[in-house]
């Protein structure tokens, strides 16, 4: 194993799977009409400091995606040969390419498929929180060319969740009832709030288990009641047990918090180690 042996993994996690991180510092934004802030406090820049927070937080194995939010996306796309560089670096990564929707993006998503067969490579990410709608035809082609890119090299497509607008899992599930048969797809946040936990826990994920969708999610962002829930409904359902995954998404979430979280939820037996470990490492090997 590259740096970072067993002997430096004793954080927090204990050897967790972590689904879902980013690398990669972005510009200062006005976000909201205010001053141009950088609120994701902990975004590391380079390979050796995402590497020195896999050693501190404990972390066996961590999928690592382009930091994103700000409207110039070509700062997350540039971030894509960073996150590579840190799959060869250490085996404990795998690699997430930053893609996008939107047509006014096309090129530089095919650019960004072009590197989908490299190694190390396991997901996609996307995200309609900078523009674009599931639903809205201009984006079709796009999103097209990213589930034909996933089937072909077998990658995981991550998915942002968040209430309302097009991140709402009304508007993101369109991408599972027409791509999930034979795409993995990874809606992250597990809503995103309130109305998308209860939508999702109270029948949706379930029916899409039912229905044969590849479908997965994690407990980020998740508000306190819901990991809870998801935990007895898939007691009580018997299934989704497999379907469920640990990510911190530092910087924007915060690792011991979502860990802790989810433990809570999960117990100390076996749904705490699909939940922690298996389950990821079934899906992003």
């Amino acid at each position: 194993m590259a740096a970072g042996g067993a002997a430096g993994r004793r954080g927090i996690g204990s050897g967790v799977h972590d689904a879902h991180r980013h690398l990669g510092v972005l510009p200062a934004h006005p976000f909201y009409g205010g001053p141009p802030v950088n609120p994701d406090t902990s975004a590391v820049a380079d390979v050796d400091a995402l590497l020195r927070s896999l050693d501190e937080e404990g972390v066996e194995r961590a999928l690592v995606i382009p930091n994103y939010g700000v409207p110039d996306v070509s700062a997350s796309f540039a971030l894509n040969e960073l996150v590579l560089e840190a799959a060869a670096r250490d085996d404990r990564v795998r690699a997430g390419l930053w893609v996008s929707p939107r047509p006014q993006d096309a090129a530089l998503t095919a650019q960004a498929l072009a590197l989908a067969g490299e190694s190390g490579v396991v997901a996609l990410k996307t995200s309609f929180l900078l523009g674009g709608r599931a639903t809205d035809d201009a984006c079709r082609p796009q999103l097209d060319a990213v589930f034909e890119a996933a089937r072909q090299h077998g990658l995981v497509v991550h998915v942002h969740t968040s209430p309302g607008a097009a991140s709402d899992v009304d508007e993101v599930g369109e991408l599972v009832e027409r791509y999930g048969d034979d795409v993995a797809i990874h809606l992250v946040h597990l809503g995103g709030g309130m109305s998308g936990h209860i939508k999702l826990i109270g029948s949706r994920f379930f029916d899409w288990i039912a229905a044969g969708k590849r479908v997965y999610t994690d407990t980020s962002w998740a508000i306190g009641f819901a990991p809870r829930w998801l935990a007895a409904e898939v007691q009580r359902r018997g299934t989704g047990h497999d379907r469920v995954l640990y990510a911190s998404d530092e910087p924007w979430g915060d690792a011991a918090g979502e860990l802790a979280r989810l433990r809570a939820a999960a117990g100390d037996g076996e749904l705490a180690r699909l939940w922690l470990t298996e389950n990821a490492a079934a899906l992003y090997g």
